[in-house]
């Protein structure tokens, strides 16, 4: 089992900044590859952001592509989503995922997933 806590949500304006965290605990965490997904209301849960247990290897949503860059500290159990030029759209709850079969963009293959936390962006 591998427990996680998102962090960092908020309200901020169009063109701001936020950095979500997500802690983990239980399972070795830099055995996991991680993501960041995001709901909407009224939406499905679309994928934000992965990075592989190394850290090397990551990818992300056209959307967010050049405004945000997730990021790792094994040595912290943490994973990171800096979040910058924010944009209403973005507004949605985020979620941070993990699994052990290599880096996806499928949240159908995370096993373990956080709470959420709430970021949104006023106009």
């Amino acid at each position: 089992q591998v427990q996680l806590v998102e962090s960092g949500g908020g309200l901020v304006q169009a063109g701001g900044s936020l950095r979500l965290s997500c802690a983990a605990s239980g399972r070795t965490f830099s055995n996991y590859d991680m993501g960041w997904f995001r709901q909407a209301p009224g939406k499905e849960r679309e994928f934000v952001a992965t990075i592989s247990r190394s850290g090397f290897t990551s990818s992300y949503a056209d959307s967010v592509k050049g405004r945000f860059t997730i990021s790792r500290d094994n040595a912290k159990n943490t994973i990171y989503l800096q979040m910058n030029s924010l944009k209403p759209e973005d507004t949605a709850v985020y979620y941070c995922a993990a699994h052990s079969q290599g880096v996806s963009r499928l949240n159908r293959e995370y096993a373990y997933w956080g709470q959420g936390t709430q970021v949104t962006v006023s106009s």
